[in-house]
């Protein structure tokens, strides 16, 4: 080749070259998809090789701002945990109040109003509420079960609360603790001053009441929170006696030489009484009328034995030494055993006789049940389940440990609002109030 062909085949090679990569600067980019930043490299977009099929690009759908994220069902339910009290509580209940919508805020004398004009009643809504009793000083606080807000209701101190439990749908406290000589028990019971609606709770109400005799050994609340029963030692015999908070009027229906007895006011005719259990002794159920007539054994001679009944009286939730849970129907004798172990204080039933729900141990070590855990020598780390009474199902809920906001549990005191949307316990590790919404 001459010189001359050869330093044109330079310059034609050269042209080509300048081309090429003109073509390459000048093109538009090709967008990449979404989630691709197409890298830095220049010489990564050009593939002579490329593959026999085009990638088809994943294209995500845009997000629509206007309806909330989709949130896991199990971390919905940790969200609805929360912690209710902000002291140790002796005991709570449940209620319904009636609450202003959106009052308006008319200050006197800023707007003049027409002497012909007519103010219009404010929107109400009912609303379910807890009052709860401090326990180191007695006095009750309230709040909203939708909204934690809480308020000091009273100022009326008694220290050292053991126990406390409430009647006539909130508005009377029965309040238990000991003497100075730490041996008697008193049982002081308190009427509560009445709300009126769009009051704000400024904790100045002063609490009085009455006694009931000394060493009152278990109370049970009627299930229209109306009456209580109650049971004291004589000296010679146990008695069962129902105080009526509406007329304050008392009737002994109830006595016995036997004198361990624990009560469940199971319906409005129905009071069950059981014995005290302990692991090594054999256990008794019996029923008796609210005019202390038709004293009936149930069941028994189980070791162990702790029992909770469901509101019609047909179903009875127990348990043994072995805390395995069973379901005793009284119509055919017959009981059923449900998958889960725990103590039926620990469960609270719904109203249609149905759903139960329970706390129920994750482990439960070696021991003399229920003993050790009543004398503290065993505390739980409860879940939260529903156990279905028809069909014996039972579902896991929540564990309070893993859930937002949440620990480690031993749950006692379950309780629900009427409309069975929340679920409200004691922790027995330090006595805090809880509330799960069920809804």
């Amino acid at each position: 080749m001459s010189k001359r062909n050869f330093i044109l085949l330079i310059i034609v090679l050269g042209a080509v070259i300048i081309a090429v990569f003109g073509f390459l600067y000048f093109r538009k980019p090709t967008t990449p998809p979404e989630g691709d930043t197409g890298g830095t490299n220049f010489f990564s977009q050009f593939n002579p090789f490329g593959a026999s099929k085009p990638a088809t690009p994943t294209i995500t759908p845009p997000i629509n701002v206007s309806e909330p994220e989709t949130v896991p069902e199990e971390e919905t339910l940790g969200v609805k945990l929360r912690k209710v009290s902000s002291m140790p509580v002796a005991g709570f209940t449940v209620f319904i109040k009636e609450r202003i919508i959106n009052t308006p805020l008319i200050q006197e004398g800023q707007i003049p109003l027409p002497k012909t004009s007519k103010i219009t009643p404010p929107k109400t809504e009912f609303i379910p509420a807890l009052r709860y009793v401090e326990k180191a000083r007695g006095i009750i606080y309230q709040t909203f079960a939708d909204k934690i807000i809480e308020r000091k209701f009273s100022n009326t101190i008694i220290p050292k609360i053991y126990d406390a439990y409430f009647g006539n749908k909130g508005e009377n406290v029965i309040m238990r603790y000991l003497k100075g000589d730490d041996r008697t028990i008193e049982t002081f019971i308190g009427n509560l001053p009445k709300e009126s609606l769009g009051d704000i709770t400024n904790g100045d109400k002063e609490i009085k009441g009455s006694f009931l005799p000394e060493n009152v050994q278990d109370i049970s609340v009627s299930p229209d929170t109306k009456k209580i029963f109650y049971l004291f030692d004589n000296g010679e015999n146990m008695v069962g006696t129902v105080l009526n908070f509406i007329d304050n009027k008392k009737v002994q229906i109830f006595d016995s030489p036997f004198t361990e007895w624990l009560s469940i006011w199971q319906n409005e005719k129905i009071i069950t009484l059981s014995t005290k259990p302990s692991g090594n002794a054999s256990g008794y159920m019996y029923t008796v009328d609210g005019s202390g007539k038709n004293l009936n054994k149930i069941l028994g001679n189980i070791n162990g034995f702790t029992t909770l009944s469901g509101p019609d009286g047909k179903l009875i939730l127990y348990g043994d030494n072995s805390l395995s849970l069973y379901l005793y129907h009284t119509d055919t004798r017959n009981s059923d055993v449900l998958g889960v172990r725990t103590l039926p204080e620990k469960c609270v039933w719904g109203k249609a006789n149905d759903i139960i729900y329970c706390a129920v141990p994750k482990s439960i070590d070696f021991g003399l049940y229920p003993d050790a855990w009543y004398q503290g020598e065993v505390s739980f780390n409860d879940q939260i389940w529903k156990l279905d009474a028809k069909n014996r199902n039972a579902t896991l809920i929540l564990d309070p440990a893993t859930a937002p906001g949440g620990e480690e549990i031993d749950g006692i005191k379950l309780a629900m609002d009427e409309g069975e949307n929340y679920l409200f316990f004691v922790n027995k590790k330090d006595s805090f109030l809880w509330e799960l919404n069920l809804k």
